[in-house]
């Protein structure tokens, strides 16, 4: 991995901390959870931009062919990085024309100084897993751990949360999100049962497809769902203080939702089919029928 001279890396990780963050709207939005990814082009009619937030010992890394335009955002947490960071390589080369003019730029947001020094642990393994791909891949954005951090109190928080990245114009923002559809729940029961990075977006089709998933019921769901906040924070949370204010909420309704849903392939995944959602004319997410439904 090239890297930018480090002051230049510093200077433009200054720049995004020091932007204001930006409320992004469901038009053209495509949205990133965590443990997904997602690719497409500026010529895709759909999707304008991608963004992910909520981010706290997590990073969001977008890479970029300078030639084609083909951007891949993805939401990292630490489970698997090694597998993670080929799945983002491939996706990328997926497009045509990546083997012409331009180069691979990488982008990496997230993290701060936690207590357990698991944003440090995912810095790391980012860097070494990209260092180690035979492509030249350049660094033009880190914005990391103890460069996204920020102290209160005594207590250590991330400046960044979220970031979205303009497919047309290649900008990169601060940002944060209303809309973290569609089917918000459902992908987040994946993630929360252990489920693998997977990539989430045809852009040939310009379809996003959802599943079909499967995991194993939740254990003790009746338990944790009798919790109170601070429990749920201290044993769901990778950092119970950084967390942002809808977390427990967020928590609450995705184990209400694997309660409701224990074996999702038959009650969620009729056929075995995916679900796929399209963009419509007002650049909405809108439900498609599956193929040979």
């Amino acid at each position: 991995m090239a890297f930018a001279s480090f002051l230049t890396v510093r200077e433009r990780a200054r720049l995004l901390r020091g932007q204001s963050v930006q409320q992004v709207g469901p038009q053209g939005l495509l949205y990133v959870q965590q443990r997904e990814l997602a690719v497409t082009s500026p010529k895709d009619g759909s999707v304008s931009i991608l963004g992910s937030d909520d981010a706290t010992t997590c990073h969001i890394v977008v890479l970029r062919h300078t030639g084609n335009g083909a951007t891949c955002l993805t939401h990292c947490d630490g489970s698997d990085t090694k597998a993670e960071v080929p799945l983002i390589m491939n996706a990328i080369k997926s497009f045509p024309d990546h083997t012409q003019c331009g180069r691979l730029e990488a982008h990496l947001v997230g993290g701060f100084n936690d207590d357990r020094q698991l944003s440090q642990k995912l810095t790391h393994q980012l860097l070494s897993e990209f260092d180690r791909q035979e492509d030249d891949i350049h660094l033009v954005t880190l914005c990391v751990t103890e460069l996204n951090d920020r102290e209160e109190n005594e207590s250590h928080f991330p400046i960044i949360y979220g970031i979205a990245v303009n497919i047309k114009t290649a900008e990169i923002y601060r940002a944060s999100f209303q809309d973290r559809g569609p089917e918000e729940e459902l992908r987040a029961a994946r993630a929360l049962t252990g489920g693998p990075m997977i990539s989430i977006y045809d852009a040939k089709t310009e379809q996003l497809r959802i599943g079909p998933y499967s995991w194993t019921p939740f254990p003790h769901v009746d338990f944790w769902l009798q919790q109170d906040d601070k429990q749920i924070l201290e044993n769901l949370s990778t950092s119970p203080l950084a967390e942002p204010p809808h977390f427990v909420e967020h928590i609450r309704s995705t184990l209400m939702f694997l309660k409701k849903h224990p074996s999702p392939a038959n009650t969620l995944f009729p056929g075995n089919k995916a679900l796929l959602y399209k963009k419509n004319e007002d650049g909405l997410w809108e439900k498609i029928s599956s193929p040979g439904s």
